[in-house]
């Protein structure tokens, strides 16, 4: 039986790899494959075929359609009139609420990541018996595994 595992690359990998060894476990039976960071940053704008879930236009709608609205109502005693008032209301709605959405994106979620940190995972494969596959999948909970998959060899 195989068991295959992610953990954080942390000093509990290392107590989860020597309790394992404990648990009667050989070395050879344990391996490890430590995953890399993404080092690019992602794009600022989505394409047709790639999306992150992040829109840079819901607040700037929203704005543009509140913006519109008021100007519409006051450009009715104003000298150019009520359309162009609330065309110009439109415009600056939805430039200032995509701002504010570039702003969040850009400064304030960045320093946030910077400031949780990217921790590196390791996959942990463990070869075991059907008898030490509960020991096994117990001893990596305990130590804050992320995942456990068991697969059964034929």
């Amino acid at each position: 039986m195989q068991i295959f595992s992610t953990l954080e690359h942390s000093v509990k990998l290392e107590l989860a790899i020597s309790a394992l060894e404990q648990e009667g476990i050989s070395k050879e039976s344990i391996f490890a494959v430590p995953l890399t960071n993404r080092k690019v940053e992602r794009k600022l704008f989505d394409t047709m075929h790639n999306s992150d879930g992040v829109s840079l236009v819901s607040t700037g709608s929203a704005l543009g359609t509140a913006f519109s609205v008021i100007g519409a109502s006051v450009g009715f005693s104003l000298n150019l009139g009520p359309i162009y008032w609330g065309l110009i209301g439109v415009a600056s709605g939805f430039l200032l609420g995509f701002l504010i959405d570039l702003f969040i994106l850009k400064v304030i979620k960045k320093r946030q990541r910077l400031l949780r940190g990217k921790n590196p995972q390791v996959i942990l494969v463990v070869e075991c018996t059907e008898k030490q596959a509960d020991a096994v999948e117990d001893i990596l909970w305990h130590f804050l595994a992320l995942g456990v998959a068991r697969v059964e060899c034929k």
